[in-house]
């Protein structure tokens, strides 16, 4: 049974936002795109940022997806990060999409919660969620994310997309790692507790 981790990149008051240029997301009229960029280098020093030899997929939201294959194809294989996500299997959970420019992608079949589930018993290691954030709080709230790690960044926004939205019942967390990056991010590892685990 693999499990599911989401990896998200968090200002400190919750903000998420991918590593991409200032052009990334102007959803709503965000105007701070790209605030994560000057933080990337720093997170590969973290001894927490790793898990890429355990990840066996990786699943996206359909414009998470878009945005990753339109930049993570062409990076060269002698950069790691690249390397694996080219050659893993990758899954994007879309009602539109059926064609896919990235190698070894597909589209999650049927129902969400249903296709989910499937990819998670079809064998080990873990599946990781990178960004997708509507993809990732229907995830939690229906009880499917076993795992988050999260990096926070030392800056407030004061606006954009949060992570986190409204659940219908609260979601214990058991921390697993922690650590801080050379620019002062924190990096948190969490396990998240399921309502029929003990």
């Amino acid at each position: 049974m693999r499990r599911l981790i989401a990896i998200e990149f968090l200002s400190v008051d919750g903000v998420m936002q991918g590593l991409g240029s200032p052009d990334e997301d102007r959803e709503g009229g965000f105007e701070h795109g790209g605030w994560g960029a000057p933080y990337a280098e720093a997170i590969h020093a973290s001894s927490a940022s790793g898990g890429l030899e355990g990840t066996t997929a990786y699943l996206f939201g359909r414009k998470t997806y878009e945005k990753m294959a339109a930049f993570w194809p062409s990076v060269p294989d002698g950069n790691p990060i690249a390397a694996h996500m080219n050659a893993t299997e990758k899954h994007v959970a879309t009602g539109t999409m059926t064609e896919f420019g990235w190698h070894n992608t597909r589209a999650l079949s049927g129902d969400l919660v249903d296709g989910v589930e499937a990819l998670k018993r079809a064998g080990d290691g873990a599946i990781a969620i990178l960004g997708s954030g509507v993809l990732v709080r229907a995830l939690l709230e229906a009880g499917l994310i076993d795992g988050l790690r999260l990096f926070v960044h030392p800056l407030i926004l004061g606006s954009g997309k949060r992570l986190f939205g409204d659940l219908e019942s609260p979601r214990a967390l058991a921390l697993t790692g922690c650590d801080t990056t050379p620019m002062g991010s924190l990096v948190l590892e969490y396990d998240v507790e399921h309502d029929d685990e003990p």
